[in-house]
């Protein structure tokens, strides 16, 4: 990416001090609304497992890395932090954040299954928070996700997703019967009925 006019690289200490200045609101900063000059790309990553790095060090403090969090964006297939005054890219490997647990209340169709995520998210799965499960044409891996908020996904971690199947039901979808999860009155299709026969 290009660093339009812009000298200096983009520093994480000035990102990390614009995003301590916008999380003293209440909720997350509304990033969606902000559309500050691309900076440049600054070398973070998130690995496919959560953990996010730095010039290739893990970053061990939770509270940077839940900071950092609350000013992510993703616009197309790029991932940015977003401040009112700059906008740097960063790197993901898959998406940004993992589920590592949920809860359920109900049972059947009015069933809510609220996922939290490795930096405190919470998201009910539902219209706004689709459940979607990706399998690998090759190996046949699975891999099962939730939407967290606006276009940021989490990967739901294995010992969820297992406990996840446990509470799936067998539903007609689009005309065929599929093995998936209800949550709030919408129903996220894992696998084929037949396939599990």
């Amino acid at each position: 990416m290009p660093n339009e006019g812009i000298d200096a690289k983009p520093d994480a200490d000035n990102i990390l001090a614009a995003a301590r200045k916008a999380s003293k609101r209440r909720g997350l900063p509304p990033v969606h609304l902000w559309n500050p000059p691309f900076c440049g790309d600054l070398d973070m990553r998130i690995a496919r497992d959560g953990t996010w790095f730095y010039l290739g060090t893990p970053i061990g403090r939770h509270s940077l890395v839940k900071l950092f969090s609350s000013i992510l964006r993703r616009d197309g297939d790029d991932y940015f932090l977003v401040t009112p005054v700059e906008k740097v890219g960063i790197r993901v490997d898959d998406v940004p954040f993992v589920a590592v647990d949920f809860e359920t209340a109900g049972d059947g169709i009015r069933r809510e299954v609220t996922f939290v995520t490795n930096v405190g998210d919470q998201a009910t799965a539902g219209s706004e928070h689709p459940v979607r499960v990706f399998r690998d044409a090759k190996t046949g891996e699975v891999s099962p996700y939730v939407r967290v908020r606006s276009n940021l996904d989490a990967l739901i971690d294995r010992k969820s997703f297992y406990r996840l199947v446990d509470i799936c039901e067998h539903a007609e979808h689009e005309k065929q019967n599929w093995f998936g999860l209800w949550s709030c009155g919408v129903f996220f299709p894992f696998i084929p009925s037949a396939e599990l026969e």
